[in-house]
């Protein structure tokens, strides 16, 4: 799609505007179910103005004078500056420039801010309203879809059922948990809007968008235990519930949830549709956090058991991968996504990718998010590096790893970033703390070494996956935001710091790990640490050994060679020398 239709795109969104009376309209990266991933009826923003990252948001002018601007994570500044219209629109950090902030010379009242009630949390939109300057007016409205003629309709994708042996609980047995909580609250009902949550509740999988296993639903819990689900599609096969077209529910067009005057949603992922819906029907609403987010981070065994065979699977299909790059001369992007599918395919119950593989090679690599097209496509060429960030949806489990990998020989400098990162790792892999602490409190632990050098990353440290679910989950992360909630036993979490040298290069190094109980303190409290679950040899040529200490390097040994013996017997004798070499002690 070339920029100028992009154009002409935005020029019909403005003529709607102009109808409905809109100075600005609001455009986020989103659905009504708040995933990351959206599927095509619902990629607006792509559609409008072409950046295709799974997190941003543009607000448009009415005003054809006016330039617009697209807000996006540090992930993403590079890439949106490569796919957007830069005479048309501004790319912003959102980080740095917040769109509240943003806003505020900007606006002239009077001022009215459209915005889709239902790809918006309500939490955020009463933050805007908050900070609002007087004469400033959000207006819940529909206009893109509008100018959007020929949308997509929306998916109904097959629905399979999620058996008990990788579950580890019935339906039955989570959902006692969770009517315990609605009734705590006082309330008559919950409704669950994360289709994750859906599926785990339900122990169901489905396929309406790409990388995550999930069926497009929302989920209302009453404190009886019944429960009714509400989706695009009415008929689907391991589902004995009602189910409801959720097109009732998003229109507003008649009264959902009989019976229901208390309803729990949650707080921060709630759309502000909800809001709007209580006024309109008299349902008080009491938002609180979604009771399931937390049960579902937390890994029952066979959970666990399960994405540990996950990963030791993925592992060897990494490993076999790696011996193919290492052989090969003047390799592209596209040709090494191409491949690692290609080792990870020969699993039988492997799925599809967790997310779109990033596979950046020079200063492509510097882009965090950098997906490979046609046109961004390059060789890489002998003294780059190489960023593989990849992972997989097998029957058992999630996967997510990222490798960098020298091409050539690497220069001293790559080798001190790459040995810094590395460091970072290690901190966070053997950290041992109390229960009760937040990823927040563990995050500099990963980034201590580079900020010594003056150096720092701009994305997490980490990020909760799912058990076969979504590669990103929470309410459990590691970052410089923070976090209120504490890790638990049973929650699988990244770890991944890195480092860019915009233009030239990109490091980043990439396990997934699981919180477990590794002691306790003297006065009884449990102490926990992490258990690391990827399995796939780190490029030894880019360690600078002097810069490890020896407690570092026994860690790094002592991974290697587990590395080492969970694939030797699967491998050729050619792959099996080459991971013997590729792990052998520093």
């Amino acid at each position: 799609m070339n920029k100028h239709e992009h154009g002409k795109r935005v020029a019909a969104l403005q003529a709607v505007m102009r109808a409905q009376q809109l100075d600005m309209w609001l455009q986020p990266v989103a659905d009504e179910f708040q995933g990351e991933y959206v599927a095509a009826y619902a990629q607006r923003l792509p559609w409008l103005c072409g950046f295709s990252g799974s997190a941003g948001m543009g607000a448009f002018w009415a005003e054809p004078s006016k330039k617009h601007t697209l807000f996006v994570d540090g992930r993403y500044t590079l890439q949106a500056l490569q796919e957007v219209d830069t005479q048309a629109i501004d790319v912003i950090n959102s980080g740095d420039t917040p769109f509240s902030t943003w806003l505020k010379p900007h606006a002239a009242s009077p001022l009215r801010v459209g915005f889709d009630p239902w790809l918006h949390t309500a939490r955020q939109i009463r933050a805007w309203q908050k900070a609002a300057l007087a004469g400033v007016t959000f207006v819940p409205a529909n206009v893109i879809d509008t100018a959007w003629t020929d949308r997509p309709l929306p998916p109904q994708g097959k629905v399979c059922a999620h058996p008990l042996t990788l579950a580890g609980q019935s339906t039955n047995e989570k959902l006692n948990a969770i009517v315990t909580s609605i009734k705590e609250v006082g309330a008559d009902g919950l409704l669950i809007t994360q289709p994750d949550a859906v599926c785990w509740l339900l122990n169901i999988r489905g396929s309406d968008i790409p990388f995550n296993p999930l069926l497009l639903s929302y989920l209302l819990v009453r404190s009886s235990g019944e429960m009714e689900l509400f989706s695009f599609q009415t008929s689907i096969q391991y589902v004995s519930i009602k189910i409801n077209n959720i097109n009732s529910l998003l229109e507003l067009s008649e009264r959902p949830f009989m019976g229901i005057s208390r309803l729990m949603v949650d707080a921060d992922d709630g759309p502000y549709g909800l809001v709007l819906m209580a006024e309109k029907f008299g349902i008080e609403l009491i938002e609180k956090s979604d009771p399931t987010q937390l049960a579902k981070a937390c890994k029952n065994e066979a959970e666990l058991d399960g994405m540990r065979l996950a990963h030791m699977r993925d592992g060897l299909a990494l490993s076999k991968f790696l011996h193919w790059f290492d052989q090969q001369n003047g390799l592209d992007e596209l040709k090494v996504v191409a491949e690692l599918e290609k080792f990870r395919a020969a699993d039988k119950s492997y799925r599809e990718p967790s997310f779109a593989t990033i596979a950046g090679s020079g200063p492509n690599g510097a882009i965090v998010h950098y997906r490979a097209t046609e046109a961004s496509n390059r060789t890489a060429q002998s003294g780059e590096l190489f960023l593989l960030d990849s992972g997989g949806q097998y029957d058992d489990g999630t996967t997510d790893v990222t490798r960098t990998m020298a091409v050539g020989a690497p220069s001293d400098e790559m080798k001190r970033h790459f040995t810094l990162v590395l460091k970072g790792h290690i901190a966070l892999a053997m950290a041992v703390f109390p229960e009760g602490t937040s990823g927040g409190q563990l995050d500099s632990l990963a980034r201590q070494y580079l900020w010594a050098a003056g150096l720092d990353y701009d994305h997490g440290t980490g990020h909760g996956v799912g058990a076969h679910l979504c590669v990103h989950e929470g309410p459990q992360r590691i970052s410089k935001r923070g976090s209120d909630v504490a890790l638990r036993e049973g929650m699988i979490i990244s770890n991944e710091p890195g480092y860019y040298k915009n233009g030239e290069y990109g490091i980043r190094i990439e396990n997934l790990i699981a919180v477990v109980q590794v002691g306790q303190t003297a006065m009884g409290k449990k102490l926990l640490g992490f258990e690391t679950l990827t399995l796939a040899p780190i490029d030894r040529r880019l360690v600078a050994v002097e810069l490890l200490r020896a407690d570092e390097r026994v860690w790094l040994n002592a991974y290697h060679e587990r590395v080492y013996q969970s694939h030797q017997a699967a491998l050729t004798e050619a792959e099996r020398t080459w991971l013997r070499e590729a792990t052998a002690p520093m």
